[in-house]
Parts: C-alpha cells; structure tokens; sequence
C-alpha cells in the first residue's frame, strides 16, 4: 500500500521526528553531547551531534520556521498564562467562565493563552490569543531553558490586547534571568 503524500509541513515534522529519533538512540554512547566534539570523534558523530543540536528545541506551528511564518516578527514575551477549561493555573481563585467574564471574552472550550509582553511605547500589555498550542510549545521550549518566542499572531488569532500583564504568568527563560531568579522554585 502506497503512503499518502505529505504536506511540506508534513515532511518537515516528519523529518524532524527522525532526527530526535536519531539523537534519542545516540544519547548513551560516549561520544554523544550537545556540547563540544569529544576527542577522536568520527565525521559520523561529529554529524550526529549536530542533528542533535538542530534539534534540540520543540517545533511548533507559529514558531517562525515554516516558510509561511518567516515574514512575521518574533513577538517578545515576558511570560504567559494557558487558560482551560477544566484546568486553572495556580494562583487563579476564579473559575474559567468568570475569568473569561472579566477578561471580556467568550468561555471557549479550547482555552485562552495570554501573551504578556510590551506595547510600542514599552508598555506592559497582555495580548488574549486563541494560539493554546503555540503556546504549549513556547513552555515546552522554557522548560528546557530555551527562550524560543512565537511569531506575531495573525489577526483571526488576536481577540483583545489590555493593558497591564495578567498574572501569575510563567516567565520567559529571558524574564528569569533579568529578574535573578533563574534556577529557583
């Protein structure tokens, strides 16, 4: 049976998935690192171990690398907050329905992300984008110390920008640092 045909998005992700594959099944010899070439390295491991940094960081759609996405700027972010329905973030008294009310948005069943970042005049703004996943992949990009930041949302992404950043927010691994705090719980 024949395989269907991929998108080029398809492609890529799929190609990416065999990359990580690789780096995965090198990560316990001793000569696999994401740092420098250890002595005697092969041309082979020297060409692993920079798959394996390509890849280091979790792709995701709005992150600025499909060719779809490279004529939008990165949008900077000091942090965000992921708003489901059936899970509040910590540190939220209110239920999604009234936050969502005083947000002055619809409850959807997909959830809310809130973008914290700064207005043309440096001031703090949070953006209310319907980018959940984008999002998703921006903390699974954090939580490996990585300060990946999504590209600007599209307009039918972007549904009200507030003044003033909406906490408790996750911060940026920049944020972290700037604040001193990086590495602490």
């Amino acid at each position: 049976m024949a395989e269907p045909e991929l998108t080029e998005a398809e492609y890529l992700r799929e190609i990416e998935q065999l990359a990580r594959a690789v780096a995965d099944a090198a990560g316990g010899e001793d000569w696999f690192t994401y740092g420098e070439e250890p002595p005697g390295a092969t041309r082979l491991h020297r060409a692993v171990n920079r798959l394996a940094r390509s890849v280091r960081r979790h792709h995701f759609d709005g992150d600025g690398c499909l060719p779809d996405e490279r004529e939008r700027p990165e949008l900077r972010l000091a942090g965000v907050l992921l708003l489901y329905p059936d899970a509040m973030p910590a540190g939220v008294p209110e239920t999604y329905e009234q936050l969502c009310r005083r947000l002055g948005v619809p409850a959807r069943e997909e959830g809310w992300a809130l973008w914290n970042t700064w207005a043309e005049d440096g001031r703090p703004v949070t953006m209310v984008v319907t980018a959940v996943e984008a999002t998703e992949g921006v903390l699974r990009n954090w939580a490996r110390g990585i300060p990946l930041y999504p590209v600007l949302p599209l307009p039918g992404q972007l549904e009200l920008v507030r003044q003033g950043w909406f906490e408790p927010m996750t911060l940026s691994p920049n944020s972290t640092r700037r604040l001193g705090v990086a590495g602490q719980r």
